[in-house]
């Protein structure tokens, strides 16, 4: 282990972040991590246990308790050798994963006192590309089997990656103009700033994948003519359709899905477009109490919204750990504030919307009533109220992948409408699946797994398949 008795000698400390006032004035990222010697002692704290926890709750078994003794013992070059080891892209889990890890962890018995697992993560990162320890990794020969992988979130990127680097020939498709998926397009350019994908993506670039930008497969690309011209595909389009409200005056004119705005807004910061959909002066209000509604929040502070609101269908949860619902090492369902509402705005729990009403075709108001909290989400006699709403979003979750090219190729879906895939293999041979397309809406670090599991299947697969020679011709649609 690291430090005899670091646990006791050092407390957690929280990663740095800037001060709301002063980050909501621009879109640069507002957290970071302490200097190396304060990394190194959070480092130390790891008792690397006998049985480690931590591993369990990391859904790509990061092995947590190895790097944080190389940091803590300053072998930053082998921490990174150990982080990539399972992990493509810790850059993004380190900026976004909630850290169930952390939840995880033996020192989270005592509740808030886990090692700083996500910032230790972020720093060897940080400190591998500064250094330029990261380099392509381009296999040493080429199989000459074709794959597809439709879809460039960190789950087609992985996949990608991984069946690249053993020597697989791998286009990936991506409708957008630009790769990385809600990478990009939903995470805020503040919580994760855009060069970083762009990094990784010229990364996988030279490791020989190739990149189809503004292709939408099943609608510019028939799905079956991928299946005759490459060996296998693979389906990691995500879980994009979202969960309407189906109140009166859903109609109106500023009720959009929270993901309509938040990849408006990522054209607009990024200069390529975007614009129609702006917070900027308006009453909003954000259905949805998750990480979704709170990075509109976020945009809605930074274009200068007359005021947030965040509402959840929910009832409050309690603001310790439950211990009977929840007890460690589970993720704790405990109340959490986010980052956007530490930057201001207000938040209520058990709200129903009623109705949305407006003028001339726009919304100008929401109607809402308090609930029992919990289902079947009882009115609560008495409690209606009405707010001003010029901008609506709602952020109340996904549904699962949209239907169009599962269709097109045929493929079964479960219950909860994603692919069915066990294995990640789906119904139609030689087409696989990944992410949330086949789990549905999940975290960043399954998403990265699922690629990293699928990429492994498609090898097995390909390694017993029967394929006729034709497959294996180059194909370039744009």
């Amino acid at each position: 282990m690291g430090k005899l008795r670091g646990f006791l000698e050092h407390g957690r400390e929280p990663a740095p972040e800037r001060d709301p006032a002063a980050r909501v004035g621009d879109f640069r990222e507002f957290v970071g991590t302490l200097p190396v010697v304060g990394i190194r002692e959070q480092a130390a704290r790891c008792m690397e246990c006998g049985v480690p926890f931590c591993h369990h709750g990391c859904p790509l078994g990061n092995l947590i308790p190895d790097w944080n003794d190389l940091v803590y013992r300053d072998r930053w070059r082998d921490a990174i050798d150990q982080l990539h080891r399972t992990n493509n892209f810790p850059e993004f889990t380190g900026r976004l994963c909630p850290a169930p890890c952390e939840a995880a962890c033996v020192l989270e018995i005592n509740e808030g006192d886990a090692v700083s697992i996500k910032q230790v993560e972020l720093a060897i990162v940080n400190r591998a590309w500064d250094e330029g320890w990261i380099e392509a990794r381009p296999p040493a020969a080429r199989t000459g089997r074709t794959v597809a992988v439709v879809g460039s979130g960190p789950a087609g990127l992985a996949c990608a990656q991984q069946l690249a680097r053993a020597g697989e020939s791998v286009t990936v498709f991506e409708r957008d103009e630009a790769a990385g998926g809600l990478v990009r397009f939903g995470v805020p350019e503040f919580k994760l700033e855009k060069r970083l994908v762009d990094r990784r993506v010229e990364q996988l670039r030279a490791e020989g994948v190739e990149f189809s930008f503004g292709v939408d497969v099943g609608v510019d690309v028939p799905g079956e003519e991928l299946r005759e011209r490459f060996d296998a595909v693979v389906v990691a389009t995500g879980a994009r359709v979202p969960r309407d409200l189906p109140v009166p005056g859903r109609e109106l004119d500023g009720v959009h899905f929270a993901m309509d705005y938040l990849y408006d807004r990522a054209r607009a910061v990024a200069g390529s477009g975007g614009g129609s959909i702006s917070a900027a002066g308006r009453h909003v209000i954000v259905i949805g109490g998750g990480d979704t509604g709170a990075d509109c929040v976020g945009h809605a502070h930074r274009e200068g919204a007359a005021s947030v609101t965040q509402i959840e269908l929910l009832g409050e949860p309690p603001r310790l750990r439950p211990d009977e619902v929840t007890p460690w090492p589970r993720w704790p369902m405990k109340l959490r504030t986010s980052y956007a509402l530490a930057e201001g705005g207000s938040r209520d729990f058990s709200i129903s919307t009623t109705h949305l009403s407006g003028t001339a075709g726009r919304v100008e108001a929401i109607h809402w009533q308090q609930n029992s909290g919990e289902p079947p989400f009882d009115l609560v006699p008495g409690t209606e109220e009405m707010r001003p709403a010029g901008l609506v979003l709602l952020a109340m979750g996904f549904l699962g992948p949209e239907s169009g090219l599962l269709a097109q190729l045929g493929v079964e879906r479960d219950a909860r409408s994603n692919a069915a895939a066990s294995g990640y293999a789906t119904s139609v041979d030689g087409v696989f699946a990944a992410g949330d397309a086949r789990r549905g809406q999940s975290l960043v670090v399954w998403a990265i797994r699922e690629g990293r599991d699928c990429a492994a299947a498609v090898r097995s697969w390909l390694d017993g398949a029967v394929r006729p020679a034709s497959k294996r011709r180059s194909l370039s649609f744009r």
